[in-house]
């Protein structure tokens, strides 16, 4: 039994679309990351991580940095109902909706470097505040959301007032 015509350009429909979902990354290099800077508790932008939520989570705005690699890195704390607190120095690849943690935030005060790999931004539940930063302000699209101002704005603002050109 031969497939018909229909199927063949069904086929080739469904292959073309899958492989324009995938941006091209074949010559991509990651920059070094710069040292992860100083944790803050004050100032921190909330993330909105809904009403299920066991941590708080907020990011340091002036920790914002767009690499030239295309990664928005920035220190990100999340906060518990009893005053536990986890610091964390990540950055987003929006083009591949990947985070990678660079370095964890010790008790002691200082930063331990992470082993840990590029991870996909959906369908892990330790990613899902990083998940949260980059579609609320970190990334539009599979790029970085412009300046480290524009990505602070957009992260402070409600949902109405994310990515609105008049704004900024």
């Amino acid at each position: 039994m031969r497939p018909s015509l229909a199927t063949w350009l069904l086929v080739l429909a469904v292959g073309s679309a899958g492989a324009q979902t995938i941006p091209s990354d074949a010559d991509w290099q990651e920059s070094e990351a710069p040292p992860p800077p100083a944790m803050k508790l004050k100032g921190l932008v909330p993330i909105d991580m809904g009403n299920t939520a066991e941590l708080r989570w907020g990011v340091d705005p002036d920790s914002i940095a767009v690499g030239k690699d295309g990664i928005v890195r920035y220190v990100v704390v999340g906060q518990s109902a009893s005053g536990a607190v986890n610091g964390y120095y990540e950055g987003v690849r929006c083009k591949t909706a990947e985070v990678r943690v660079y370095a964890r935030h010790a008790r002691e005060g200082e930063w331990m470097p992470a082993q840990g790999s590029w991870m996909p931004l959906h369908g892990s539940s330790v990613a899902r505040h990083s998940l949260a930063i980059a579609r609320q302000g970190a990334c539009i699209g599979h790029a970085p959301n412009g300046s480290r101002s524009q990505i602070a704005r957009d992260l402070a603002e409600s949902a109405d007032y994310r990515f609105r050109n008049e704004v900024r």
